[in-house]
């Protein structure tokens, strides 16, 4: 008899029935009872192999093998602590969706780089099997508007979407970049920053008019302190007024400055 690969092989199906006895004696017992603690370790020793095999069929979206199982065994832990006889089926059709949706959970919540909300985040998985099939239906790829018909959502959902499936993956700022005359550069190298001088341009753009209105002596004043740094004695000197007389021009001038451009004086 052929058997699908990693579906459990016929010299199993003893193991798995000694092991489904072991899981109905298990639900018997009491939680403190010691001969639980040994039932439970075998009974999931005997279907890891299985967790495994469903793990497997997540391998192809970027998950470590390692870690697809470590998640796999997590679900297997699950569904052997909550599963009932009574809930008349084979433990297997009850452990398969325990298990494949602590894996779905784990995609879900912990592999996106940049948190998306869980609704963009189901969303973006439908949208990438609606637009496979809508693409092979149509012989094109579909539209917003189609594609929100077919997952009976919005075009702003399904444009959300769209950008969130582009964060799923982040690229790392120290990613290294080949440049076309052979030198190297990372990607955060290449990225662009506030030039802090882009706001001295603004300032003094904004003053200009300022400025312009004030009489010959109190644009004197500014060039000796600001563009000379000389100090208020020696500016006194210069336009014959005490250093007292000049730290009260300088202050009117200020003031006058800061009111015109809205700032406050402090």
């Amino acid at each position: 008899m052929n058997c699908t690969r990693g579906a459990p092989r016929p010299d199993r199906l003893g193991a798995y029935a000694a092991a489904l006895s072991a899981l109905r004696r298990l639900a018997t017992l009491e939680r403190s009872d010691p001969e639980r603690t040994e039932l439970r370790e075998f009974v999931i020793g005997e279907y890891m192999s299985y967790a495994r095999y469903v793990a497997g069929r997540f391998r192809q979206r970027g998950e470590s093998a390692e870690d697809l199982e470590q998640v796999a065994y997590v679900g297997l832990v699950k569904a052997v602590d909550s599963y009932d006889a009574e809930f008349h089926t084979t433990f297997l059709t009850y452990a398969t969706p325990v298990i494949t949706g602590e894996i779905k959970r784990h995609f879900r919540d912990t592999t996106w780089d940049v948190h998306v909300p869980r609704r963009m985040q189901e969303l973006s998985a439908a949208l990438r099997h609606a637009r496979e099939s809508m693409a092979h239906e149509l012989g094109r790829d579909p539209t917003v508007s189609e594609l929100a018909d077919r997952l009976d959502a919005s075009t702003e959902e399904i444009v959300n979407a769209m950008d969130a499936s582009a964060v799923y993956n982040a690229s790392s700022l120290d990613v290294p970049v080949g440049l076309s005359d052979g030198d190297g550069a990372t990607l955060g190298e290449l990225i662009g920053a506030d030039d802090p001088a882009y706001g001295q341009v603004i300032d003094r753009e904004a003053l200009k008019p300022v400025l312009a209105e004030l009489d010959e002596r109190d644009k004197r004043i500014l060039l000796l302190r600001y563009f000379r740094n000389m100090s208020q004695t020696e500016i006194g000197e210069e336009i014959g007024v005490s250093q007292m007389q000049v730290s009260r021009l300088l202050t009117r001038i200020l003031g006058r400055l800061r009111s015109a451009l809205g700032v406050g004086s402090g």
